[in-house]
C-alpha cells in the first residue's frame, strides 16, 4: 500500500511564488516518473510537469520558464517550485507518481489528493 500527501497550496498574489511538496511512503520498491498535474473546475486534468528517475524533465507549455520540478530521491518526496504565478495557474494540483511497489512486486500509478492553489490578481 502506497500513499503520495501532497502540501505547500494556498492563496497567492500574481507574480508571486508557492512550493508544492509530495512524499510518498508506503511498501516501494522504486520511484519511476513522478509528476504534477493541475484540474480548474470544469476543464479537463492537464499535464504541468514530470521528472523521471534519472533527473529529466518535461514541462507543459504554459509553465516552461517559470516552474521547476525536482525530486529528493532519499525522500521520495517531490517538489514544484511555481514563481511568477498568473491567474490562469489557478487549479487543485495532483502529485503523480509511477512506482514499483515491492509487495507483492508489481508498477502502479499512484495520486496525491490534491491541493488548491488559487492566484489572485
Amino acid at each position: 500500500q502506497v500513499q503520495l500527501v501532497e502540501s505547500g497550496g494556498g492563496l497567492v498574489q500574481a507574480g508571486g511564488s508557492l512550493r508544492l511538496s509530495c512524499a510518498a511512503s508506503g511498501s516501494i520498491f522504486s520511484i519511476n516518473a513522478m509528476g504534477w498535474y493541475r484540474q480548474a473546475p470544469g476543464k479537463q486534468r492537464e499535464l504541468v510537469a514530470v521528472i523521471e528517475s534519472g533527473g529529466s524533465t518535461n514541462y507543459a507549455d504554459s509553465v516552461k520558464g517559470r516552474f521547476t520540478i525536482s525530486r529528493d530521491n532519499a525522500k521520495n518526496t517531490v517538489y514544484l517550485q511555481m514563481n511568477s504565478l498568473k491567474p490562469e495557474d489557478t487549479a487543485v494540483y495532483y502529485c503523480y507518481a509511477d512506482i514499483w511497489v515491492a509487495a507483492p512486486p508489481h508498477l502502479g500509478d499512484y495520486w496525491g489528493q490534491g491541493t488548491q492553489v488559487t492566484v489572485s490578481s
